[in-house]
């Protein structure tokens, strides 16, 4: 039978997988709400793990095995130790327990989730977000094509690994009436939406046929899944880790840096006014968090991924409209989300779907919308390194 961890007995479990030694005491043992069973020990000395167990989906306490995706990147830094560099802005994992489930980490007590700093302090400082850009661009260009990191990937694959959502963009190529039982009835209301723009179908699956494997990817850059330093006025190095890699795979570096993006807007399309007097244009310009405030941030990002990866334009001539036009399927992404998992489909629903279709139908035209000022600088890069290829 599988272990079910508990507060009772988390302890001794840390002493037998010999993390912990018997000879501390009194460990202080929280749990923290999550999708997940997660606890919080705080050792004598001060050091704090985070001790997880995945969910179990039925009676015979199975799980899906997402752990197992987390647990990989460690497995391949061990097998890769060229790389070893990109610990810095890593989660620092300790034990995978594949039989029961349970996944072990330092908890980063100096740490906080970036999207919760950004919602408390309303602040978007330009370093944080290049550093994202950065660190994203590094994982990318160090594995860019690299046949034996691919390998270890395959040989590593897993049948649990999680999917966006059973409500996948794929389905919207054929919505049947099979829709009714999947999705709330304000969730219809999307689909009713995305059927009545062909072009807003067409551009979706013009983008997924664009996501090329070529590298490993994240899979799941939002926010929550990024935590920044609390001290990250002070330090001159690294301040932001990335988290939650149970996503990772070989894939397209432009769905990461799309992701990312479309992650900021979010916090945009989070804050609109939203009102019955109002259209959605007025809406989106009224948004308490204007967009001119996230541009430095968005346009940071992505001139830091450029200038760690400049290789990448002489690769992909379209980069740039590509990530413009998966952020938009990032955006799709969320709405189906939101539709599944929260049961509501909004005013904040229409108006990610309208700039989702504008990034997807017209990506060269929202370069400026999105990027402000940095839009010039990106053009620019790209036609220099375009040009000479």
């Amino acid at each position: 039978m599988k272990f079910v961890l508990s507060s009772q007995n988390v302890y001794d479990y840390l002493i037998d997988q010999k993390i912990c030694d018997r000879s501390l005491e009194n460990p202080g043992v929280e749990q923290v709400q999550a999708k997940n069973f997660n606890l919080l020990v705080t050792l004598p000395e001060g050091r704090k793990l985070l001790v997880k167990q995945e969910q179990f989906i039925n009676l015979e306490k199975e799980t899906v095995g997402e752990f197992f995706g987390e647990w990989r990147i460690p497995k391949f830094l061990e097998n890769f130790p060229e790389i070893d560099h990109w610990r810095s802005f890593l989660p620092e994992l300790l034990l995978h327990d594949a039989d029961n489930s349970i996944l072990v980490s330092t908890y980063l007590d100096n740490y906080q989730d970036l999207a919760e700093f950004y919602s408390k302090e309303n602040l978007f400082p330009a370093q944080v977000a290049t550093q994202i850009g950065s660190c994203l661009a590094t994982i990318h260009r160090d594995t860019w094509n690299q046949s034996i990191y691919r390998e270890f990937f395959v040989k590593e694959e897993f049948a649990g690994k999680p999917k966006v959502s059973p409500l996948l963009l794929e389905s919207l190529e054929r919505i049947g009436p099979e829709i009714f039982g999947m999705a709330p009835m304000d969730g219809l209301k999307f689909f009713a939406l995305y059927q009545r723009y062909d072009s807003l179908g067409e551009a979706v699956h013009r983008a997924s046929e664009t996501i090329s494997p070529i590298c490993l990817t994240h899979n799941d850059i939002k926010l929550n899944n990024i935590l920044l330093n609390r001290n990250w006025e002070d330090i001159n190095g690294n301040v932001i880790r990335l988290i939650d890699w149970e996503r990772s795979d070989w894939g397209d570096p432009a769905f990461d840096l799309g992701m990312a993006i479309a992650s900021y807007l979010q916090i945009w399309l989070g804050s609109l006014v939203i009102s019955n007097s109002l259209s959605i244009e007025e809406s989106l310009r009224l948004a308490t968090t204007p967009l001119e405030l996230l541009q430095p941030s968005i346009g940071g990002l992505t001139l830091a991924y450029l200038e760690t990866f400049p290789e990448i334009l002489e690769y992909r001539p379209d980069f740039l409209k590509q990530v413009v036009q998966l952020a938009g399927f990032s955006l799709i992404i969320a709405i189906l989300a939101m539709v599944q998992y929260q049961k509501i489909f909004n005013n904040t629903g229409i108006a990610m779907l309208q700039v989702a279709k504008a990034l997807l139908c017209r990506p060269e035209s929202s370069m400026s919308t999105i990027f402000g000022a940095t839009a010039t600088q990106l053009n620019q890069m790209n036609s220099s390194v375009v040009g000479q290829v």
